[in-house]
């Protein structure tokens, strides 16, 4: 009679190791901003978003034009970089994957005058 009681023990184990594992669903964005000669940007915004638009977040470039984006939900994502006004393109559907970095780099156009 005390088979079910441990099989219903372990299958809440089961459950609670698996809520756990879809939490930490995440995985991180990092990459480099760079001007139109490829030089890196220090202290650029970069924002990303979820492709449909929502959840915006921005981080600053370090002094390498380095940026990255930790612990963040897998899924598509928008993303693009700027200084004093000047915008790179939008990189559209860029996939963040569990346990994974994907790496990208922002290309700035030549400011204009």
């Amino acid at each position: 009679m005390k088979r079910p009681i441990y099989i219903l023990a372990l299958l809440g184990i089961l459950a609670i190791a698996a809520a756990s594992h879809a939490r930490e669903a995440v995985g991180t964005l990092a990459g480099t901003m760079v001007d139109s000669h490829g030089n890196p940007v220090a202290d650029g915004v970069v924002v990303i978003q979820t492709s449909d638009g929502q959840h915006p977040h921005a981080t600053h470039t370090d002094a390498h034009g380095h940026f990255e984006f930790n612990r963040f939900s897998i899924g598509q994502y928008d993303i693009r970089g700027s200084i004093y006004g000047v915008f790179t393109d939008w990189r559209r559907r860029v996939l963040i994957r569990a346990g994974k970095t994907t790496e990208v780099t922002l290309h700035l156009p030549a400011a204009v005058k």
